[in-house]
Parts: C-alpha cells; sequence; structure tokens
C-alpha cells in the first residue's frame, strides 16, 4: 500500500502495512541517508561522434552529474510548476524533441526505482498527491489538464491504476494515525510551488466516515510558497550584488541596467537560458557601458559557469538561519565570485510581505466561506518546509493561539498520510 508525494523541490515516498505501520523510502544522499528524493533531472549531451541517447539523471544522481559535469548539460527543475501550462508540450534537449509528460515520466520512474532499492517496492498501485490548486491552473480545467498529464507520467512509470488525493488531506491522516480523539483540524502544507489549506474532521469518529470528502469542510490554496520566498531573497539580496539597479550609460545621460537578465536569476533552472548568443551578447554590451562593470563580470560569470544551483543552495541556507536567529550571512563562495551580505529578518519578512498576505487571505477566505470560526478550531497541523519561517507561524498564531499549533515530519507527513489513505481504500475494497 503506496502513497507516492510527487513534489516540487522533493518527492517522498511511504509504504503502509495491514496493521498501518509506516515505513519510508530512504535515498543515497553523500555520506548519509535522505528521506526525500529531489524533484530534479540532467541531461549530460551525446559524445561528439557517439551514436547513442543522451544521459539522463534524477534526484540525488542528477545533482552530482551536474556539479561534475565537464561538457555542460541541462539542468531541469521545479517540473511540477508547469502541469498545468498547457504552452509547455515538449523541449528540446540537445537537437531531439522531448514531450514534457515524458521528462515527468522519466523523473517518477527513476524516484520509483530508488525507492525500490530500499526495500519500499512500488508496483502498478499507488495513493498519489495532488495539490488543492496546481501552479498556474487559473480554472477546473487547467487543475484536469495537470492532473491529466500527470496520470499519463505516472503510466509511464508503470504506476497504472492511481488514486489522486489532495496533499493537505494526505497529511491529515498522517496527523490522526495515533489520535484517541475527535478534533476539527485545519492543515497547512507548504510545498516549493503551492500552499495549501484542508479544514477537516480526524479522530476516531471521523475515520468511520471512510469517504475522505465527507469529512473535509473546506479547502483552499496558493500557487505560491518556499520557491517564492527564494525569489525574493535573490531579488532584494543578491541581485543587487550582481548589478541589477546599478547604472549604465545612455546617450547623453545615465539609467538603470535593464532588469531582464535579473528576471532568470531568481528561478536558478532559468538561468541556462540566458547563454544563447544572443542574451551574451546582450550582457557583454551592457557590461561595456555599466558605470559597476565588476559587478555585471561577476553575473556573466555566473551565467557562463552554470553556478545557478550553488547560487540557490546559498540562498536556501541564509532562508533556514533566517529561521533560526534574527540575522544572517548570505554567502556564496566559488572559484572567481565571493560575496557576503549580512541580511535580517525583519527585511525577509519585508520582502515575503506579498505572499504571507495571500497566505493569510486565503486562510482567512477558507475560514469564512466554511462558516467556521477560528476558535473551534482545534488543531493547526503545519507541515513542509516553509513552516519553520517564523513570519509564516505568526500567521496561524495570531489567529489560534500558540497553544493549538502543532508539527512534525514535515518533509513526509504528506506521504506518510498518502501510504494510510492507500491502506483504507485497499481495506474498504476487500470488506
Amino acid at each position: 500500500m503506496i502513497g507516492i508525494d510527487f513534489g516540487t523541490t522533493n518527492s517522498t515516498v511511504a509504504m503502509a502495512d495491514e496493521f498501518g505501520h509506516v515505513t519510508t523510502a530512504r535515498y543515497p544522499s553523500g555520506n548519509t541517508e535522505s528521506e526525500t528524493f529531489r524533484s530534479i533531472l540532467f541531461f549530460a549531451p551525446p559524445q561528439k561522434g557517439a551514436r547513442r541517447e543522451l544521459s539522463a539523471y534524477a534526484g540525488p544522481d542528477a545533482i552530482y552529474q551536474y556539479l561534475h559535469a565537464e561538457d555542460g548539460g541541462r539542468l531541469i527543475q521545479s517540473i511540477k510548476s508547469y502541469l498545468a501550462n498547457s504552452s509547455l508540450k515538449s523541449t528540446s534537449l540537445f537537437g531531439k524533441s522531448y514531450r514534457f509528460e515524458e521528462l515527468v515520466g522519466y523523473l517518477l520512474r527513476s524516484l520509483k526505482t530508488a525507492s525500490g532499492k530500499s526495500g519500499v517496492s512500488i508496483g502498478t498501485k499507488a495513493v498519489v498527491g495532488r495539490p488543492v490548486r496546481f501552479v498556474g491552473a487559473a480554472t477546473p480545467a487547467d487543475d484536469a489538464y495537470a492532473t491529466k498529464r500527470l496520470t499519463e507520467a505516472l503510466a509511464m512509470a508503470g504506476i497504472t491504476e492511481v488514486h489522486f488525493e489532495l496533499e493537505p488531506v494526505a497529511a491529515a491522516y498522517s496527523y490522526e494515525a495515533n489520535l484517541r480523539k475527535n478534533e476539527l483540524l485545519l492543515v497547512a502544507d507548504f510545498g516549493g510551488g503551492t500552499t495549501d489549506f484542508t479544514l477537516i474532521r480526524v479522530g476516531p469518529d471521523a475515520r468511520r466516515m471512510g469517504d475522505s470528502q465527507e469529512r473535509v469542510l473546506a479547502s483552499a490554496g496558493v500557487g505560491m510558497a518556499g520557491d517564492s520566498f527564494d525569489a525574493k531573497l535573490v531579488r532584494h539580496l543578491v541581485a543587487p550584488l550582481l548589478g541589477r539597479g546599478s547604472q549604465w550609460r545612455l546617450i547623453g545621460k545615465t539609467g538603470t541596467v535593464p532588469n531582464w537578465p535579473f528576471a532568470k536569476l531568481e528561478h536558478w533552472h532559468h538561468l541556462s537560458f540566458l547563454k544563447s548568443n544572443e542574451n551574451m551578447e546582450a550582457l557583454r554590451s551592457l557590461r561595456a557601458r555599466a558605470l559597476e562593470p565588476d559587478k555585471i563580470d561577476l553575473f556573466i560569470m555566473l551565467v557562463t559557469e552554470d553556478l545557478g544551483f550553488q547560487l540557490h543552495r546559498a540562498v536556501q541556507h541564509a532562508k533556514y538561519e533566517l529561521s533560526a536567529r534574527r540575522e544572517a550571512i548570505f554567502s556564496f563562495r566559488v572559484p572567481g565570485i565571493r560575496i557576503s551580505q549580512r541580511v535580517t529578518r525583519a527585511q525577509f519578512e519585508e520582502w515575503i510581505s506579498d505572499e504571507l498576505h495571500a497566505i493569510a487571505s486565503c486562510v482567512d477566505s477558507m475560514l469564512a466561506s466554511s462558516g467556521v470560526k477560528p476558535s473551534k478550531v482545534e488543531r493547526v497541523f503545519l507541515t513542509g518546509g516553509s513552516s519553520f519561517v517564523p513570519a509564516v507561524r505568526d500567521i496561524f498564531e495570531s489567529r489560534f493561539g500558540q497553544q493549538r499549533i502543532v508539527g512534525g515530519s514535515e518533509f513526509t507527513s504528506v506521504a506518510k498520510g498518502l501510504a494510510l489513505r492507500s491502506r483504507d481504500l485497499s481495506n474498504r475494497k476487500q470488506a
């Protein structure tokens, strides 16, 4: 009985036995193991003169190959965020076109293989998580389109019998696994691309309802989460060190350098798009007229050396530091680039104020539509990486009180709940 949490940044797989005991798959990560599998792909170019397909890698192998590649390659991350994008049907990799579903299918097949090596074998059946609203889905038709593409990709990985469950509902199943009393629970699930909420009844009486939809009072979601927080850190903290907002010489005057190169920087997997001859020529022209050419030099080096992944890893480290203390030092050191900058939690919270407002508004709207007052919510379960951000926690503490906020298994609760949901569905079929 398998649950698959296919995430924007990380994916997790869990297996439940007949007694409700849950095991998560573990994946090699350096000298240790991790319960998460990075949702990332790397494609190395074919060797010159060789008649073979390009080499493809996923998860930890993709990161390793990318960091050690001598001949370049193509790194693809956050692929889940494009499921609802009907304009992205295929992409070209070293002269050959690949359907979008093929790329997702390869990632899922790699996840399936890696999970099997750790003792969690995925067959043809699984309960798979999905967000309340996929990133970029403006209509129910967009959501249906994303679900259809994900279903096709799962089939390519040999997973043909799929039951989809909302990710925050799955987190609720995980939370209630050892619950002995009834509660009205609000789940807030913070992923890489989406933030999802569900108001759901949990406990012994709720478990007897069987159908998860009978238990759900309301669900809502917004298409922003951890990736959005990272992008704001890049925009306000990193990009100015690389030339954003600096001046360049125009005819008879000076002006602010164009922002378009730095917009790519906010999503590191887009940085490689700047390596075209046309874009590189534009960057060199910008550097020639820049009043601070040294900053543009650093930006050009970042692009030519494909350092986007390393940069955003440093950004994420700074974000984690700001969750633990009121200030941190952003530090990025690679051969040829040594930059550091002090950043405070107050600055970070100001930069992500729009995202915080959207999250708070979504919670308030969901409660209002359900007719449930905050005082009636007995527990609030926060899960996902961004649940550690103090300003995020403040949203819930101000509405429900600190004593009602709980957490745990922030990176695996959804997968564990999906596995338990798979067990429930299997038991119901046998009954």
